[in-house]
């Protein structure tokens, strides 16, 4: 009797701690797309996280066996894994932190995570022999415990024929309730940057004279997209605002086969996810893959001041909209800019057509790369049709999306400008270039850096340092090994070292903030870096 309360309790203990862990590879798993190889890449990035968690484990186990060798009583041998399990439980719930992007239980996590118990379960049966000696079952219980990743691992491998089954099924029947729909038109939109921006902009404009459907926040996956086909879209609505993102040759292609686009949207290439795409050119290659998919009569409409976007576009025959902020007599464009200026109440432009409409444009957004993007949405309006004053009217009702260049007045006289979503090589130069512009007293950044840039990554985060030490006063770096890169970069410029401050989270980064700020200081916020990623 004595033998199984022993194992009752190391049982429920080690349940506990599987919970509490199985639920963070769970969400770690579903930031990584479900992909199996993504999965182990986070695992490898943070290897001596569960390195150090594994080997507590494995010591343990050791130790039990150590103890049983020396014939100590089983009641106190258990007592090591259920303090391990207690332990393991309580640091992972104070450790815990609100995550940026949350666990959600969607159908497919709550069937991974079925299959993470089952698993465990099968483990269990396997180990009932032991289940009358406590103190050999208390060290397998722990070498299981070194395991939880890799059981999270199996059961991505094991579900995968089934989820795929399930995502053809779901994708097919999306594709078929919008092939249905004669009368929809489709805008995709991607881009290694600025899509999300643009989508909101198209959205904003085109609203004036249809009724528009957008895909939400940033669903920009093929089960993304089918999920508001299936969901959202109605008979009533004109246009669909798809956003289409890419981490990987042909994503986009995908997409296109799904949401069955006329018009397509291509603001930027640059070296974004160069992890999975290698090269520049494989992310122009991918990108492209949207023209590529257009009817004969469909319209590409294209960042001319982007080289990839420019180059590229030029091999494809359909009709072509180059957009941008750079014409002249050599680069003629569809639509360009004039007279851009960035000031604290946001951005005054002219938007010039090639046959002379000149439409004045005032939005209370920040940096001249959202120029470009309005002249997206501006360039997609007059293709369908509108007139300068309704794009006048959209343009008036667009208001800053969350975390890209957000501008955010304070009530001590301090200026916040957000951009804490994905930065990237291209947009940190723009939110260092619109902090320069501002007026203010000092200029203050807090930064963890960029990620996703594969080779390129240390270089662009030391250039980024060399870039801040031009403009800001004070530096607060987030993520003690992340932001060496950044460091060295302040340092080469010759930042004075006593104006950086290195912080573990955002949460020290703040505190910092507080001791630092004067009325009339100005605070850029770049970047924030996902949940499946360590400072």
């Amino acid at each position: 009797m004595a033998n199984l309360i022993g194992i009752a309790l190391v049982v429920l203990s080690f349940m506990l701690v599987a919970f509490f862990y199985g639920k963070k590879e769970l969400h770690m798993a579903q930031l990584e797309g479900y992909k199996i190889k993504n999965f182990f890449k986070w695992h490898f990035r943070n290897y001596d996280r569960w390195v150090k968690e594994s080997l507590l484990a494995l010591l343990s186990a050791g130790i039990v066996f150590i103890m049983n060798i020396f014939r100590l009583p089983s009641e106190i041998i258990i007592l090591v894994p259920i303090a391990l399990f207690f332990y393991m439980t309580y640091k992972e719930i104070k450790t815990k932190k609100k995550a940026k992007k949350p666990l959600v239980f969607t159908a497919r996590a709550t069937r991974l995570f079925l299959t993470f118990w089952l698993l465990i379960a099968l483990s269990f049966y396997f180990l009932k022999e032991n289940f009358q000696a406590p103190e050999v079952f208390s060290a397998e219980v722990l070498i299981l415990t070194a395991l939880l990743p890799v059981y999270m691992a199996l059961s991505l491998v094991i579900t995968f024929p089934l989820e795929k089954f399930i995502q053809l099924l779901y994708y097919k029947s999306a594709q078929r309730k919008i092939r249905s729909m004669k009368d929809l038109i489709t805008i995709g939109i991607t881009g290694s940057y600025g899509k999300t921006s643009t989508k909101h902009f198209i959205t904003a404009v085109l609203s004036e004279k249809f009724s528009v459907l957008m895909t939400p926040e940033s669903y920009n996956t093929p089960m993304g997209v089918t999920k508001v086909i299936r969901n959202d879209l109605k008979d009533t609505h004109q246009i669909f605002v798809c956003e289409m993102g890419a981490r990987q040759k042909g994503d986009i292609k995908v997409l296109v086969k799904l949401a069955n686009p006329k018009i397509g949207v291509i603001t930027s290439i640059g070296p974004q996810h160069l992890e999975t795409f290698g090269t520049i050119e494989n992310v122009a290659k991918t990108k492209f893959e949207l023209v590529e998919g257009l009817p004969e009569d469909g319209i590409a409409v294209l960042n001319g001041d982007n080289y990839y976007c420019r180059t590229f576009g030029e091999k494809f025959a359909v009709r072509k909209l180059f957009y941008g902020t750079e014409s002249s007599i050599e680069r003629k464009y569809f639509l360009w800019a004039e007279n851009i200026i960035n000031t604290r109440q946001g951005l005054k432009f002219d938007a010039v057509t090639e046959d002379g409409m000149r439409i004045k444009c005032e939005v209370p957004l920040l940096g001249r790369h959202n120029v470009s993007n309005l002249l997206a949405a501006i360039s997609v309006a007059l293709a369908l049709g509108l007139n300068e004053e309704e794009i006048k009217r959209g343009l008036s009702r667009i208001e800053p999306v969350p975390h890209r260049l957000q501008l955010i007045s304070t009530p001590h006289g301090v200026t916040v400008i957000d951009d804490a979503f994905n930065s990237n090589p291209e947009g940190a130069k723009e939110a260092l270039a619109c902090l320069k512009e501002m007026d203010a007293k000092r200029r203050i950044i807090v930064t963890p850096g960029m990620v996703e840039l594969g080779e390129k990554e240390y270089e662009e985060n030391k250039n980024l340092g060399k870039n801040i030490a031009e403009v800001c006063d004070y530096a607060i770096l987030v993520g003690k090994k992340r932001s060496r890169p950044i460091f060295e970069g302040l340092k080469e410029a010759s930042f004075p070292e006593e104006k950086v401050f290195v912080v573990a989270n955002l949460d020290e980064a703040t505190k910092v903030l507080q001791t630092l700020l004067q009325p009339g200081d100005v605070v850029l916020f770049e970047n924030d870096l996902p949940d499946n990623y360590e400072g």
